[in-house]
């Protein structure tokens, strides 16, 4: 029998992980993306330079790992802390963000594999950040709550 702590907490985090290494296929190499991302920018940006698309198209690509991993770490989270309720908020964060490091490494070791992509230490540094602002909104949330700004959850 499955435990449902685990299938409510750690399930989500496993499905995103999944996510985050199926986004690091050459399915979605800079190639790839340029050819849907490319043309929406020209359409919205039709008098801007080609050096401009392209730059931006590297922006949005970089933000899209700092989302990914802002959500992971939240995931993390949560399922650090519904599963070990005895561990300090601090605790969970830094449990959260390392686990967000590893897989972040982890992830671009995965992609030294993919002819079409780059492992790069500076996308594991967009990852980790991503994943550190994720933990930031559970450290400002926590604040909050803490001084009945919110109501609580």
């Amino acid at each position: 029998m499955i435990n449902n702590t685990f299938v409510k907490y750690w399930v989500p985090v496993i499905l995103w992980v999944g996510f985050t290494f199926w986004m690091s296929t050459g399915t979605f190499n800079a190639n790839h993306t340029s050819l849907i991302i490319e043309p929406i920018l020209r359409f919205f940006l039709p008098h801007s330079p080609e050096s401009t698309i392209v730059f931006i198209h590297g922006i949005i690509r970089k933000l899209a790992h700092v989302t990914e991993y802002f959500a992971l770490g939240l995931l993390l989270y949560r399922a650090i802390h519904g599963q070990f309720k005895n561990l300090e908020l601090s605790q969970g964060i830094l449990y959260a963000l390392l686990i967000v490091m590893l897989l972040a490494g982890a992830d671009e070791y995965h992609q030294s594999f993919v002819s079409t992509r780059t492992a790069s230490i500076v996308d594991v540094g967009f990852d980790t950040f991503g994943g550190f602002l994720g933990l930031c909104v559970i450290l400002l949330w926590n604040r909050l709550k803490s001084k009945n700004l919110i109501e609580k959850m």
